[in-house]
This record gives C-alpha cells, structure tokens and sequence, in this order.
C-alpha cells in the first residue's frame, strides 16, 4: 500500500501540455516509458560512465549505471511504500543532460559555455525533456509530469542560485518550485545513483586492474564483506570472491538507506508529499555512521581510479575535442546537421543563442560520434585512441 507521504499519480499536477489520460497506464509509468524510448536514453549506451566508451565492453556506460540505479531505486522504493514508477522515471532520467566522456566532458562545455550562461547536465537534462526531444506532433520535448520535471531538476536538493539558464528558462513556464526539496521519490533515485556508482566503480577499478583486491579488503565496509565471503567460502576463486564481496557490499548501502529513511519518517511523520518537500532536510540518506566510512572508500576511489595515469591521460585528449569542436561549430553553423541549421536560422538571433544550440548539438553526442566528427573535421590533428583497459 502506498504510503501518504508518497507521490500519488491520481493527484498529480499534470503535464504543461494538457493530455487526455491512458487507459491502462498511470501517468508516472507514462513518463517512465516516454523516457525509454526517447532518442536520448538510446544514446546513453555510448556515453562515459568513467572509462570512454571503446575502452572495454565491460565497463559501465552512462546507460548500463542509469539501469542499475532504476533497479537500485524500484528495491528501495518499495521497501518504503513510495510510487515505484516515479522513482523509476526519475532514476532513469538522471543523467540524460550528461554530455560525451563524463564530468571530463561536462568541464570541458562549462568552460567553453561560460561566456554564455554555462553548462550543467542537470539543467541540460530538463532541456532535453521540454524541448530538444521532438517526436510528438502536439509538443517539443516528452511532456512529463510536473513530479517528474520536478525530480529530475531537484533529486539533488533545492537548487540555490544562481538557477543554470536552461532550468531557469523552464521553470518561469513551470514552476519547479526550485527552492524546495523533491518528493521521496525523487530523493530515493538520487541515493540511488549513489550507492550505484560506488558499487560500480569499484567493480570497473578492479576489471582495469588499477587497484587490488587486497587494497579494498582494507577499506571501511570493505574489510567486513571480504571477512564474510573468505569465512563462508574459504579458497573461493578470486573473480568470484570480489563479487560475493562487492554484492555484500551493494546490500550494506541499501539496507543503512532503508533503515534510516525509516528513522527519518518516523521521526517526520509527514503526512503528505508536501510535508516532505518542506521537511527542511532530506528524508532518505545514508547514516552518519556509514556516510563517514564511505568517504574514505570515495577518497580511495578519487585518487586510485579518477585520476590514475590512464584515465587523466585520456581526461586531456577527449577535453581538447570538446574545446576544438565548439569554436568550430561556432564559426561555421553551417557545417551543423541539416535540423541544427534550422534552428539557428529560427531562433539564434545573436551569439549566446547560437552558442546554446552549439551546446545543445555537442551534449548531445556520444563519445564515439565526438570522437569521429573531431578526426573527420581535424583530420590529423586528432585524437589517438589510448590503448584499451581490458580486452576480455
């Protein structure tokens, strides 16, 4: 049953654009399905999670992690009586404004943007879903709910100002009401991503081989989960000892979540999604005790994987193609795609707003058409591919 203080897709405030309801979906699993299905989420499988895509088939790209982190939600959602299928949209949603090759990329377009009002994949990913999504005859965009707007811009917390202008731009049409918390909902798919990539990232460092297992059983948390397995299952292969070990640990995360927004909601006792929003706090976050032992592990996880010697070297090539693409779509529009010259013809009347459809038109791409549209444009001049981490 679900509880009072969840959102409630009966009473939800709608869309922008008025739309008669399904007759046998809700209009949260609406905006869950739209998201699958948009061109964007397909584009995620060529995305940066922190190895660049061709760097190995088994790492996690931006959309193996948006899976997991929906997975990671629709468990704790449930354990807490919230909407599934809002925690679901939201939680796959999240990284949609994520441009090619990471945070390396998302810098590289912050810095270039800067003269023209930024760049934030947040604020990007609500550009995506109101306007730069264009199937629908009725509207630009998806047409999600206003819960999931809301979500997807406030999973985070309240936004503080100054509002990144794409979000601004929106929310002057439709209100967001920045200044509050999101829903549980929205809070559950943010802790999510959490617990997701700290999983995942260990898995991946440990697939590149840029740390050991014996470096891990050292941590916080860590220590206790390769204890377990080695009792339970003495002389277990290697492979299958890191994962018994880093699944015990996945569960750990999710547990301290569930068992604290218990605490947090009995202490609360909201009412209704609103007293949520105005708790003043966030409702569902790790416990003091465990957030501390797992920022040692995000420590370890910064300098042994973030910046090991093969991934900043590859941090340096893919930000020189992000900061020799935008100038050169900013001097020749015309070199743009047929449908981007169209909006520069419509609606760039000066250089800010042409440089946001630049913007646009670069977050959009995968690491692999980046890296292709830069060797085809630079020719020479482009960039080497660094050796694979892993050819399994």
């Amino acid at each position: 049953m679900r509880a009072p203080y969840a959102s409630d897709p009966a009473q939800s405030r709608g869309r922008l654009m008025p739309e008669d309801l399904s007759t046998f979906r809700t209009p949260f699993q609406r905006d869950r399905d739209r998201i699958i299905h948009s061109s964007a989420f397909r584009r995620l499988k060529h995305k940066t999670q922190v190895f660049v895509e061709h760097e190995g088939d088994y790492f996690r790209t931006r959309l193996t992690h948006s899976i997991e982190v929906a997975q990671v939600a629709r468990t704790m959602a449930r354990a807490l009586n919230l909407d599934e299928e809002l925690t679901e949209a939201v939680a796959l949603a999240h990284d949609l404004g994520h441009p090619p090759f990471g945070h390396t990329g998302e810098d590289a377009l912050q810095a270039v943007m800067e003269p023209y009002g930024g760049f934030d994949h947040n604020a990007q990913a609500i550009r995506i879903v109101t306007h730069l999504e264009r199937h629908y005859a009725e509207f630009d965009g998806l047409n999600l709910t206003w819960e999931t707007l809301e979500g997807i811009a406030k999973h985070n917390g309240p936004v503080p100002a100054p509002v990144p202008w794409a979000l601004a731009d929106y929310t002057a049409r439709h209100d967001l009401e920045l200044n509050t918390h999101a829903s549980a909902e929205a809070q559950v798919a943010a802790i999510a991503d959490d617990v997701a990539y700290n999983h995942h990232d260990l898995h991946d460092g440990l697939r590149a081989e840029l740390f050991s297992t014996d470096e891990l059983a050292d941590l916080p948390i860590l220590g206790a989960c390769f204890a377990e397995v080695d009792a339970r299952y003495p002389g277990l292969n290697y492979y299958r000892r890191r994962h018994e070990a880093l699944r015990r640990f996945f569960g750990v995360l999710v547990e301290d979540v569930i068992g604290q927004a218990q605490a947090t909601l009995a202490d609360l006792a909201p009412e209704t999604v609103r007293d949520v929003r105005e708790a003043g706090r966030p409702i569902v976050q790790f416990s003091d005790a465990l957030f501390t032992d797992l920022k040692v592990i995000r420590d370890f996880l910064f300098h042994r994987m973030y910046r090991a010697p093969a991934v900043v070297e590859m941090r340096v090539e893919v930000t020189r193609v992000v900061m020799e693409l935008f100038p050169f779509f900013m001097a020749h529009p015309e070199e743009l795609p047929k449908q981007w010259r169209k909006d520069v013809e419509d609606v760039a009347g000066d250089e800010t707003q042409l440089a946001r459809i630049v913007s646009d038109y670069i977050a959009g791409m995968t690491d692999r058409f980046a890296l292709q549209t830069h060797q085809r444009i630079f020719g020479d001049k482009g960039v080497e591919i660094i050796r694979p981490l892993e050819n399994l």
